[in-house]
């Protein structure tokens, strides 16, 4: 298998009856499928040339998928957009890329100023799609597709600055895939739920499910209602889920630890997994839990904490909850100082990873590409240290460590203490703006009942060095989540910089 779409047509021939989507009330075969994938292909043939981009603004539906598979097919390159952006944004991404159309949502695309799209193909789904493919040609022409040839390029979210286009192959799609498939197996048989946006690299997770022959049940977005319900009728035995995605779906009124029966694996990411709620599932249920650590430019994960990880932190490991886990497969990590040489065990430093799953580069930006990967290692930006038994763990982002009066204060740590306290259901930690300090450390937490600024700046400073406490305390009923299932600490920035 050397193509993402591969998978697919390899899947229509083997198991041709068998389950490839469940969408709504709607069940689609692999053949099925693959019939559609074909005729886009021939579509998509017509226009441009191969390796030209062919962008898509929607959230999750059949098409996007069908996009996926098809674009790879027709060796042109698939440019998934943030539904969630702003017009500016998005029109930044097209010009950026280079998009001669773009597939998506007719709301979605209704939005976006008439000077964005003048120039390129504008395919609603809802309207000229069928048709497209009606109209299409039987038989697509013959183009030869290297392993390394691009396949998508996908945004990363711009938080520290206008976002990059990463460069992902088919080849660093297929190893990241394989890294996946050591840590988390997939059975022919499972029914994988998925309600994280394909517009993000956890859309990996899709492929993955197909090159087993597996079923995907996909969601158009996350609805803990909608979650539960599919469990439930559908029989789901894995699915992905953002720890918060995980506490909804337990605060449900109906829920019981019954709906999970058939529900063998869970795979999280984008957060720690609170101890309380780690407790909870593997105290009433059989579910195994896998966390999984990666990134845009890594095809998908390449660290993993494995369910027996999860057993052991519960019975007599409880340290290595604050683990990320152990490299999978071929992957290579490596802590390094600011001096860029390999840091011992314990100590700080940025994780750098050397995986074939990695990116290509930054589309047009050789200077990023060139400071991001050094000698075949991505400079992933995090903080962190490996232990002696060689489990990773991650300190901070470099971008959410906070600078103040010339300490470092990782934000990773005080929430940490702060999940703690009794009272508190969720936090994040931000540094805001301090005319004396540079920067000062500020908490936005959720409480399940009112606790003071005093309450909580004591306990913080009985686990932490007073410089660490947070400044200035913030509440809010429920705090912004990211496409990825991550608090939006940039969100958070942007909402109390006035209120420092």
């Amino acid at each position: 298998m050397k193509t993402i779409h591969d998978i697919l047509y390899t899947q229509a021939k083997l198991n041709p009856t068998n389950i490839a989507l469940y969408w709504q009330s709607a069940s689609i075969s692999f053949l099925t499928l693959s019939r559609r994938v074909q005729k886009l292909c021939v579509a998509l043939s017509a226009i441009g040339k191969q390796g030209s981009r062919i962008a898509v603004l929607a959230w999750n539906c059949p098409q996007f998928i069908e996009l996926i598979y098809a674009a790879s097919a027709s060796g042109r390159v698939l440019v998934p957009i943030n539904a969630r952006l702003a017009p500016a944004e998005i029109e930044y991404q097209l010009r950026l890329s280079g998009a001669i159309a773009i597939f998506g949502d007719k709301i979605l695309l209704s939005k976006l100023p008439s000077e964005s799209t003048d120039e390129i193909d504008v395919i609603s789904f809802q309207n000229e799609y069928e048709s497209w493919l009606i109209n299409s040609d039987t038989k697509a022409p013959c183009i030869k597709i290297n392993e390394h040839d691009m396949v998508w390029i996908l945004f990363t979210s711009g938080s520290t600055g206008k976002p990059k286009g990463a460069e992902l192959t088919h080849s660093s799609f297929l190893n990241a895939l394989k890294t996946a498939s050591i840590a988390r197996p997939v059975k022919q048989t499972d029914r994988y739920l998925f309600p994280f946006p394909l517009f993000h690299v956890a859309a990996h997770n899709v492929l993955l499910q197909h090159q087993y022959g597996a079923a995907v049940v996909l969601m158009k977005s996350f609805n803990a209602t909608d979650a539960l319900c599919a469990i439930r009728q559908l029989q789901v035995t894995t699915l992905s889920l953002a720890p918060t995605m995980i506490a909804m779906l337990l605060e449900q009124a109906d829920f019981q630890f019954d709906d999970l029966e058939h529900v063998r694996s869970i795979g999280y990411g984008a957060s720690a997994m609170p101890a309380t709620l780690l407790q909870t599932l593997l105290s009433n249920t059989n579910v195994g839990l896998c966390q999984g650590y990666g990134m845009t430019e890594l095809s998908g994960n390449v660290v993993f904490l494995s369910e027996t990880d999860h057993r052991l932190a519960v019975t007599s490991k409880p340290q290595l909850l604050t683990s990320i886990g152990k490299p999978a497969g071929e992957v290579q990590v490596m802590i390094v100082n600011e001096r860029n040489v390999p840091c011992s065990f314990g100590e700080v430093g940025e994780i750098i990873i050397k995986a074939k799953q990695c990116m290509r580069g930054y589309y047009k930006n050789l200077m990023l590409s060139q400071q991001a990967i050094v000698n075949d290692y991505l400079y992933t930006g995090d903080l962190g240290y490996i232990d002696k038994d060689g489990y990773l763990y991650m300190v901070d982002r470099k971008k959410d460590m906070i600078v103040s009066g010339g300490e470092n204060i990782a934000s990773k740590e005080v929430e940490e203490v702060l999940r703690g306290h009794s009272k508190i259901i969720e936090c994040a930690v931000i540094g805001l703006p301090d005319a004396k300090w540079g920067e000062k450390a500020c908490a936005v937490v959720v409480s399940s009942e009112p606790v003071t600024d005093k309450e909580l700046s004591s306990y913080c400073k009985q686990k932490i060095a007073s410089y660490k406490t947070p400044k200035k305390w913030f509440r809010l009923v429920r705090l912004p989540i990211n496409s990825t299932g991550k608090i939006d600490k940039k969100a958070l920035r942007e909402m109390f910089c006035n209120r420092a």
